[in-house]
């Protein structure tokens, strides 16, 4: 079987697996049980969350809030930093960030969504020109999840701020840690992250954010995570987290050329009179969105699964949703016959050369054999 949905979710490391599996079978104290081994096990957690921080800002700047996943992360961001005047995002953030400036906009919140270019990065004379001087938040996806488009999150956080100093800056990088070189500037106040996107487990997530920065709890309760998340740790998911993190950061550059090489054997090797290449070439190397002329996306999908191939058609975190056509690829001015035929395709490091030359026989085949039958 050849994986190439890892936007999605990805394959847990068994290394670090290993390694992690102590924390459920022999240290499976609570950290904040006043014993000698609850203790120890509160120490750990400690250092665990400066390493978390270090590998993508100063953690004498940003510090670690753990929570259940991504989306939580970036809950907590939108509905505790964007609690008053206007709130303004993009058109084409991931479902977690987009539902909740839905649910601010039910509240009384006003919400803004900046346009997007064709890459579906966002539009930053668009996004400036909806700051103001009650903007209390500023929500940007760093690497787009269904195009790939990478937004200089850092750059667009500075100008935010100058027009603004008191708005807050949040980007959703759940698809950029781990896998662009990327360091977090001080003009950037929260930062989500997710696990399972890189090679550890499902149920952990973070919220990195500013240490001055004073937030409202998202999650009551025992007061853990400093009083920002309460709730017992996830000790195991939280170290299986750390573990793929330094291993990913370890090697990330290397990586980032492998897959960068994956990605452009890809897209040479599809025929462009079946697929239209839709991410752009500066954008994350993980992802590769096609758009298949005349046949629909989930069609192919499910055709090439039967053929050992897995792929995606977009956001899996979307595949729930009643609308028929993805938001994200309508507001990147996507239409016509691509639009229903929507891939996703998403890599990992230790996907091969020879699995992309046999996805692309398959996608090719199965697209042209639909159309065929459909003349």
């Amino acid at each position: 079987m050849i994986y190439l949905d890892n936007a999605a979710t990805t394959k847990p490391y068994a290394d670090c697996l290993e390694r992690a599996g102590q924390y459920l079978i022999e240290k499976y104290y609570n950290p904040s049980a006043l014993y000698a081994e609850g203790y120890n096990l509160h120490r750990e957690l400690a250092e665990t969350h400066r390493k978390m921080a270090a590998l993508i800002g100063n953690n004498q700047d940003y510090s670690v809030i753990f929570t259940s996943c991504g989306t939580e992360a970036d809950n907590q961001a939108l509905f505790c930093g964007g609690r008053r005047g206007n709130v303004v995002t993009t058109s084409g953030e991931h479902s977690a960030v987009y539902s909740c400036a839905a649910r601010l906009k039910e509240l009384g919140v006003e919400v803004r969504f900046a346009a997007l270019n064709p890459d579906g990065s966002v539009n930053a004379d668009s996004l400036l020109s909806l700051v103001d001087d009650k903007t209390s938040l500023v929500s940007v996806i760093h690497v787009n999840n269904e195009t790939g488009a990478i937004n200089d999150v850092n750059a667009l956080a500075k100008t935010v701020k100058a027009k603004n100093s008191r708005a807050l800056f949040h980007s959703d990088g759940v698809q950029a840690f781990g896998k662009i070189p990327f360091r977090l500037s001080p003009a950037i106040d929260m930062y989500s992250v997710s696990a399972h996107k890189i090679g550890a487990l499902k149920g952990t997530g973070a919220l990195i954010k500013r240490k001055s920065l004073v937030l409202a709890p998202y999650i009551y309760g025992g007061g853990q995570e400093e009083g920002l998340r309460s709730g017992t740790e996830n000790v195991f998911g939280i170290k299986m987290f750390e573990y793929a993190a330094v291993k990913k950061y370890e090697n990330l550059k290397d990586n980032f050329e492998k897959v960068r090489a994956l990605n452009s054997l890809l897209r040479s090797a599809l025929d462009n009179g079946l697929f239209k290449i839709l991410s752009p070439e500066n954008g994350s190397p993980y992802i590769l969105t096609v758009g298949a002329y005349g046949v629909r996306g989930e069609t192919i999908l499910h055709e090439v699964n039967d053929k050992g191939l897995i792929i995606g058609t977009g956001s899996a975190c979307s595949s729930n949703s009643k609308l028929r056509h993805s938001r994200v690829m309508q507001a990147c001015g996507v239409g016509g016959e691509l639009i229903d035929g929507i891939l996703r395709l998403s890599f990992c490091p230790e996907n091969t050369e020879q699995e992309i030359l046999e996805a692309a026989q398959i996608l090719n085949s199965t697209v042209k054999n639909r159309r065929d039958k459909m003349a």
